[in-house]
This record gives C-alpha cells, structure tokens and sequence, in this order.
C-alpha cells in the first residue's frame, strides 16, 4: 500500500508565534490561515487559541480540502478558494493572517499532479484541479513569445526565448507536450548552461506554474484585502519561497510603512502609515539540515496600525 506523501510545516513554531504575539494567551477572536495546505500551521493555531477563537481557513487545492475535513474542531472552518478571496471578510473582522506560500511536499511530490520534473506525469500543475486550464492545455495554444514573456518574467530564465522556440518546434512537428518529461527534456535540449546543482528545467517549471496559477497576482490582491479586513495591532505573516514573492511581500510592508504626503496638498497632514514592520526571520539550520526544501524560505511580519477607513 503506498504511504501518504507527507509535508513538512516551514518555520512552523515561529510562524504561529509571530501571528499570535499580539494577542494574549488563549487568544479569542477571528484569525485566518490563508493558505491551509496540509494543515500544519493551522493545527497549531487551534492548539494555541482559546475557546472564543476561530480560524478560517483557504486553499484551492482539493486534497487540501480533503485533508482539512479531518479536523472536527467546531472553532475551525475551510473554504475552496484563493487567498484573493480574503477580501470577503468583514472590515476589520480578523486578528492575524498568515499565508505560507508556494507549493507542498505532497504536490510537488504527487506525479499526478505535474509539479516536478523529477517524475513523470500529466503535464498540469494546476492548484485546483478542479477548474481552469492545465499547463498542457496553455502550452498547446499560446503564441511563442507568449510562452517566451512567461518563462523569462516569472522564472528569470534567461534562456526563455530558445526554450520557446522549442516548445512551440516540438509541438508543430510532434503534436503538443503532455507529460513533465517531455517538457524537462526539451528545455534541457535548449538551455545551454546551468547553476551548479540545478536542474536546466528548474526556473521553466517554476514560471508555468506561478503563471497557470496566477500566483503573483492573488498575492499582490491578498496584501491587499489584509489591509482591509486586518483589526488594529493585527499581525500579517508571510512565508515566501522565491524572490519574485517576497520582492512583493518586502515592498507591500514597505509601502505602507511610511506616512504618505500628498504632493498636491503640501500643507495637509500626511495619510498614517497602515503597516509597523516587525521583521525578517529565516529557518535556522537544525531545520534547514532536516528539511532541506525550507532553505530559500524567508518570512516578513507586520502589524496593522491605524483603524482601517
């Protein structure tokens, strides 16, 4: 009988305890895991929370879905959707948010769902395997230079354009790709060279799947809407996996760390910042060395100033 495919919970202790540090102990009221996975953060959450707390919980992944109906505490509740859907939540309703980003143990590790080329499989990728187009689908369809602005922009791949041009080559002479292999072939046939250590198809499959997901972009609208639904003095955590997210998380706490003037009205009181930066924590290396894939995590936290207008 094949054995579950497991996670390990990223920056586990320290991210539960950044979330909470504004509250006292057995905290009450409402707070938000915004991204469940497997449930690791959660399932401290509800350990550390007292009985007038509640958790909300999203994800659009249906194993995830799946893996939260094993928790029957009544304080916890899930819903099958982005994080982009936070906004849904009253103003100023929540106490803390958290949002462990990138992708799980189980789905990079699960052929079947098409994360890594380290297996061959259906070449999807998808979050939600329930809607939207896979990464086959998109590859049959789009334009090279389509294909070229994707690997470059969301991958830094400086080989997107050859890497394109044989997507596009292959899939006119042989018909579409359909399986990771294929594809990892491919780019390895078209990137010339390598980081030391590094797979050729690394960044190519990194760009697809934050471009399938629009990984980015749900980010940039979940900052956002935790300004909105974030109470005063609650805290926003976020666990970032590459640069092109935590470049984001970094300038969003930035941006509203500050008082912002209006340049047309100089004598007007300046707008209050909305964001206090509490910081920047890295694993550690006992955790590095027993969960290797932890190594490029970074974690920015904030706390939430002013009363929300």
């Amino acid at each position: 009988m094949n054995q579950p495919l497991q996670h390990i919970t990223v920056l586990l202790d320290e991210a539960v305890d950044a979330l909470l540090g504004g509250a006292g102990a057995q905290p009450s009221g409402q707070w938000v895991d915004a991204t469940f996975g497997r449930g690791g953060h959660s399932r401290l959450i509800l350990q550390r929370l007292g009985p007038q707390g509640r958790l909300q919980a999203f994800d659009k992944d249906p194993d995830a879905i799946a893996e939260a109906a094993r928790i029957t505490d009544a304080r916890f509740s899930i819903r099958h959707e982005g994080f982009c859907h936070l906004d849904e939540l009253p103003e100023g309703s929540v106490q803390g948010v958290l949002m462990d980003l990138g992708v799980s143990s189980p789905q990079i590790d699960n052929p079947d769902r098409g994360f890594s080329f380290r297996f061959d499989g259906p070449l999807d990728m998808r979050m939600d395997t329930t809607r939207g187009q896979s990464v086959a689908e998109w590859l049959a369809e789009a334009e090279m230079q389509q294909i070229a602005e994707v690997i470059r922009d969301y991958g830094e791949e400086r080989f997107a354009g050859p890497i394109a041009k044989a997507i596009v080559a292959r899939r006119e002479a042989q018909g579409p790709l359909r399986t990771t292999a294929e594809l990892a072939e491919l780019v390895a046939g078209a990137v010339k060279t390598r980081e030391a250590g590094q797979n050729p198809a690394t960044r190519t499959f990194q760009a697809l799947r934050i471009f399938i997901n629009a990984e980015l972009q749900e980010l940039e609208q979940a900052l956002e809407a935790s300004l909105r639904v974030l109470a005063p003095g609650g805290r926003l955590v976020v666990i970032s996996f590459h640069s092109l997210e935590d470049r984001i998380v970094k300038q969003f706490i930035a941006k509203h760390s500050k008082e912002v003037y209006d340049r047309r009205m100089p004598f007007a009181p300046p707008q209050p910042m909305r964001l206090k930066a509490l910081g920047r924590i890295k694993p550690g290396e006992a955790e590095v060395a027993s969960n290797p894939r932890s190594r490029s995590a970074v974690m920015r936290v904030a706390e939430r100033t002013e009363t929300p207008a």
